[in-house]
């Protein structure tokens, strides 16, 4: 009888071409773990996801960064206009064990639950909220919503060149939505994609700045 030996091979050791994928299969929960503790001591600057097994090892172009920059700049400015209180955690990692999933969002908020986490440098699922709005932009991957719906973020935006989309939760699945519970008085999904063009013509700067004086 011919016995399968795992091989394990050191992330530093693996190298992705800008705006590659690559997924490995068959991953428990504890190797997840291990490889994200690795990541973190190596400092090695990609980004992961894990749904039931499944690992996705991803390297992102630098034009994916820059689209979610701006919109996350867009959401602080018009959270700040209306007077609402946010805390940003960027691409924190979000797990939760129980459901077997685990991903980096390209930018997250606390909105409703701002207070909530206002102290924490570290999110723990078990004990604290989901952020209240993701944003990701370009996405390559079928199981990101699924990961989000185990995650039990209630809002997920997705920006893309093609098309921009709000996603909310409704009964543990998304639906696509024509407004956004974020912001239920704006015209979220023609605005998003407006101030995005208008951030690569003008300049993200110029572009916030007039939004700040238009929303004032």
């Amino acid at each position: 009888m011919i016995v399968a030996t795992p091989v394990t091979i050191p992330l530093k050791n693996i190298q992705l071409n800008p705006g590659s994928l690559m997924i490995v299969r068959d991953v428990t929960w504890e190797q997840f773990e291990a490889i994200l503790e690795e990541r973190e001591a190596e400092g090695i600057r990609t980004r992961i996801a894990y749904s039931k097994g499944t690992l996705e090892i991803m390297s992102p172009l630098p034009i994916h960064e820059r689209p979610h920059r701006i919109i996350g700049h867009i959401v602080t400015t018009l959270l700040d206009v209306q007077g609402r209180d946010w805390e940003d955690f960027g691409s924190t990692t979000f797990r939760k064990k129980a459901k077997e999933a685990g991903l980096e969002p390209d930018t997250c908020f606390y909105i409703q639950n701002a207070e909530k986490v206002r102290d924490r440098k570290k999110i723990d699922m078990t004990i604290d909220p989901p952020p209240d709005l993701a944003i990701e932009a370009d996405v390559t991957s079928k199981t990101t919503l699924e990961i989000y719906e185990a995650l039990e973020v209630p809002e997920v935006w997705i920006y893309s060149e093609e098309k921009f989309a709000i996603h909310i939760l409704v009964d543990g699945k998304y639906v696509e939505s024509s407004t956004s519970q974020t912001f239920p008085d704006l015209p979220i999904l023609d605005l998003i994609p407006q101030l995005v063009d208008r951030a690569f013509t003008d300049g993200s700067s110029t572009m916030l700045r007039e939004l700040r004086k238009q929303m004032s």
